[in-house]
């Protein structure tokens, strides 16, 4: 796509990237047939192709208006149109630049301004948003429908391991998730443990920065991820041992992220901070060494078979032929998020390793499409979002799974919002199939 930048962008970081990404653009409309919002609202300017104009058109020096704005902010930064387009186009980074320049040029309405801030501030302090939540969740049955929809019912997170192993990871020490649901980041710590791995949590580490980023503060989430970086460094492999030390030096091999928002924000770093002379070579090493659970789990998949054997006797379905008691399978839905099949580009190996571990994975259609949460949109997109969630259970529940899991702590109180089969995380069943094994 032919572009001619403003003078006031040519030269600068962000003038050249946009400009590269949309010389790659070839204008097929390919991202439209995947586009969860122009599926549901069928304007040009609600699909990828549109939005891609619309920035090229600010990027040329053309004022941006609030139309424009709303139509960039109803993109959901899904990244399915990347995963679909035959050009390669790096979308995501374009759009982030778009809602930068389209930011500083038109104000937001006060209340959009203060709801976009108590979201950015409220949700990245730790201290505040758990003492938020846990209050939220004390008095959850008296809370009007809509916000009791947004605060998940406390669960025993249960013990976290007291074992110290040679090899070890790093979890991160995120804000939101450990608030909502702290059963995850204990089961994860579980499971590997059982692997004879020990997680370790940097206590200055935090907010991933993806709640900033999206909300108008990338200056701030550049702050959150040289805080992360400065926490992890001294936990780190050195460089020279990472590829055969395996965590014998004692030190963490991996950063192993089990919120899919999270991994993919940090995988990120590298790209966020190629300019920061300070910290660029760093944050290439954070984000290569950076991985989800489903990239880290599956070389590990015949010792974890091993442990979700079930124990002689168990109750179950009798075996056809050879008279044996076998456990019926759990039949489980597994919602892949965004942020880990477009935005890691990593699909399948969570179901692979479910069943391996003695699951049924039921399929369900349209299973590429977001289920609406997308961080921050559920909350600031609402009447979208619920649709895009209705849309997605119906699907999710056409072969009425046991349970329903997923990857990402949005996505999980999403859909849970909207449906009462249960919605874990994969790492939870995990947890449990061991235990009860």
């Amino acid at each position: 796509m032919e572009t001619h930048l403003a003078d006031w962008l040519r030269d600068t970081p962000d003038g050249i990237e946009a400009e590269s990404i949309l010389r790659s653009c070839v204008h097929c409309g390919f991202c439209t047939a995947t586009c969860p919002t122009y599926q549901l609202l069928g304007d040009e300017l609600d699909g990828p192709r549109g939005r891609i104009y619309l920035i090229k058109q600010v990027v040329e020096g053309v004022t941006p208006t609030r139309d424009t704005q709303q139509h960039l902010d109803r993109c959901l930064t899904c990244r399915n149109c990347e995963s679909t387009c035959p050009s390669g186009v790096q979308y995501g980074h374009l759009v982030d630049i778009g809602r930068k320049l389209v930011d500083q040029q038109v104000e937001r309405p006060a209340g959009d301004r203060l709801l976009r801030g108590a979201l950015r501030e409220g949700m990245t302090r730790r201290g505040l948003f758990d003492t938020a939540m846990r209050l939220g969740q004390t008095v959850r049955p008296l809370l009007p429908e809509a916000l009791r929809a947004k605060v998940p019912q406390r669960r025993d997170p249960g013990s976290w391991p007291a074992r110290s192993h040679a090899r070890k990871v790093i979890l991160l020490n995120g804000c939101v998730q450990p608030a909502m649901i702290p059963a995850i980041d204990a089961a994860t710590a579980r499971v590997l443990d059982a692997l004879g791995i020990q997680a370790v949590v940097a206590p200055r580490s935090g907010c991933c920065g993806a709640i900033r980023h999206h909300l108008d503060d990338q200056e701030g989430a550049l702050d959150d991820a040289r805080r992360n970086i400065d926490a992890w460094w001294p936990l780190l492999v050195p460089h020279a041992e990472a590829a055969s030390a395996r965590g014998a030096s004692g030190e963490a091999e991996a950063i192993v992220i089990n919120a899919s928002g999270c991994g993919a924000m940090i995988k990120d770093y590298a790209h966020l901070l190629r300019h920061d002379p300070l910290y660029a070579e760093k944050a290439a090493r954070v984000s290569a060494l950076t991985c989800d659970l489903a990239q880290f789990l599956p070389a590990e998949r015949e010792r974890l078979q091993a442990l979700c054997q079930p124990a002689v006797g168990a109750q179950g379905s009798r075996g056809a032929h050879d008279g044996l008691e076998r456990p019926t399978p759990p039949r489980l839905a597994f919602h892949p998020p965004c942020t880990l099949q477009h935005g890691q580009q990593v699909r399948g190996e969570v179901e692979s390793l479910l069943v391996a571990c003695g699951a049924e994975i039921v399929p369900f259609a349209e299973s590429h499409l977001c289920c609406g949460s997308a961080g921050t949109y559920s909350v600031l997109q609402s009447t979208l979002a619920t649709q895009l969630r209705d849309r997605k259970l119906s699907n999710l529940q056409a072969a009425s799974p046991d349970q329903i899991l997923s990857a990402n702590i949005g996505c999980l109180t999403h859909l849970q919002s909207g449906t009462d089969t249960p919605v874990r995380h994969w790492i939870e069943w995990l947890d449990r199939a061991i235990t009860q094994a």
